[in-house]
């Protein structure tokens, strides 16, 4: 699993380049994430369009990133594959995120 960086419109896009976020990589991910966002806007944009699998610890560690961003610091997530979307859904986690279909409408929703 690896995590990219880049910056728009005063949001920093981080991209999850991995199918998956389970069990065997939400450790490593809470890692990555905690490095590539400790310090930078307060708007981070989740770019979840290449991950098609998500568990509960997956879940778990996305809230886990969002915690570690700290008071007024956001977590939006972007481009959902189906799949993930409906764990999103079903968890009711849609309604601590602001999910977008697309990592276009992300940043284009600038709002804070």
């Amino acid at each position: 699993m690896s995590l990219t960086s880049t910056k728009a419109d005063g949001a920093q896009i981080v991209t999850v380049n991995a199918a998956r976020i389970d069990a065997a990589m939400a450790i490593q991910f809470k890692e990555d994430m905690r490095s590539e966002t400790e310090s930078g806007p307060d708007r981070v944009i989740l770019d979840l369009s290449s991950v098609q699998f998500i568990d509960s610890s997956g879940l778990g560690a996305i809230v886990a990133a969002m915690k570690q961003l700290g008071g007024g610091r956001r977590l939006d997530l972007a481009g959902p594959t189906p799949m993930v979307e409906k764990v999103f859904r079903l968890t009711r986690m849609d309604t601590i995120f602001n999910l977008y279909g697309s990592l276009n409408e992300a940043v284009s929703a600038n709002n804070t």
